[in-house]
């Protein structure tokens, strides 16, 4: 058993990377999302988003440049090697596990001792406002609240690393507007440095520290307007 190493660099750098999926290539690209951070990644369906996530995680071969999280070269390290939290589009959840068993998974699989899970648990339900769920199982949650079990999952063994795949585009506008305030309460609770792909421009004005934009296999930084 063991306890949780809870200190690392947190900084992502993409270095001139090309990944190809099937017939599609993203080509030389680079982006720096400094310490803790909140980036947003944009692009029409199909420009590589999830892609680039994915080549990140480590779940799409980079065939030229480099990946450092932290001071970590962890461009052909295996997904797990990587201390990355990933919360994909539909969440990923097991319908046979109550909430507390997602929070405590990734947790157990590591060996950690029973006490620390146990204490994570507690803080991740209070972080994301979810006391009340722990014992419920996924059917029967609302998007919103199947999002936040998704999140906290995802950063139970405290990641240096937080990528989003579009966890809000299927949530209502009230619930949008609810996943906003959380949302940038964990940032600044556990001070994560987060990637987070989406299609809408309130995202990035409610959330985003600097965003990037996919555009014709290239990826650039864009001006960030003031946020409202």
């Amino acid at each position: 058993m063991h306890r949780l190493n809870l200190i690392g660099p947190r900084v992502i750098v993409v270095d001139n990377i090309t990944v190809e999926s099937g017939a599609f290539r993203l080509s030389d690209v680079s982006m720096t999302v400094p310490t803790s951070r909140y980036a947003m990644l944009m692009g029409r369906t199909g420009s590589g988003k999830t892609t680039l996530l994915e080549a990140i995680i480590g779940l799409k071969r980079v065939t030229a440049g480099s990946i450092t999280l932290g001071d970590r070269d962890v461009t052909r390290l295996k997904p797990a090697e990587r201390n990355i939290g990933y919360v994909p589009q539909d969440g990923a959840l097991f319908t046979t596990m109550s909430v507390r068993e997602h929070l405590q998974f990734a947790l157990t699989i590591r060996n950690v001792d029973k006490q620390t899970i146990a204490d994570r648990v507690d803080e991740l339900a209070n972080l994301l406002e979810i006391e009340p769920l722990l014992d419920r199982r996924i059917q029967g949650l609302s998007g919103g609240e199947q999002q936040r079990v998704a999140i906290g999952r995802a950063l139970s063994f405290r990641p240096t690393t937080l990528l989003l795949d579009e966890p809000l585009s299927a949530l209502d506008d009230d619930t949008r507007e609810q996943m906003y305030a959380m949302l940038k309460h964990v940032q600044e609770a556990t001070q994560v440095t987060t990637l987070h792909i989406t299609h809408h421009i309130q995202d990035v004005e409610r959330l985003g520290d600097l965003v990037f934009r996919i555009r014709d296999g290239k990826l650039a930084e864009e001006t960030l307007h003031p946020r409202v």
